[in-house]
């Protein structure tokens, strides 16, 4: 699994993509469990940054499998 940060979460975790091994498809919990151990910066974002599972807005349903490229957006502001 491909996962990808952008604007300040790649500050927070100091790259812009990681590749996960995800043996079997994870859920949304399951993915974020993993994403804050490995990166526990992203701790103070998981309640406002989007999860996208293949170019789509990831539903809380949504399993994320080992072929999925994940993004991690946060909130935008625009004017």
């Amino acid at each position: 699994m491909r996962v990808l940060f952008f604007a300040q979460l790649k500050d927070v975790t100091g790259c812009e993509a990681v590749e996960l091994a995800a043996p079997s498809p994870l859920s949304r919990a399951e993915l974020w469990a993993v994403l804050l151990e490995k990166f526990p910066g992203l701790h103070a974002h998981q309640g406002n940054a989007r999860l996208a599972r293949n170019w789509e807005y990831a539903g809380t349903e949504t399993q994320f499998a080992d072929t999925d490229e994940v993004a991690l957006i946060p909130p935008v502001s625009g004017g």
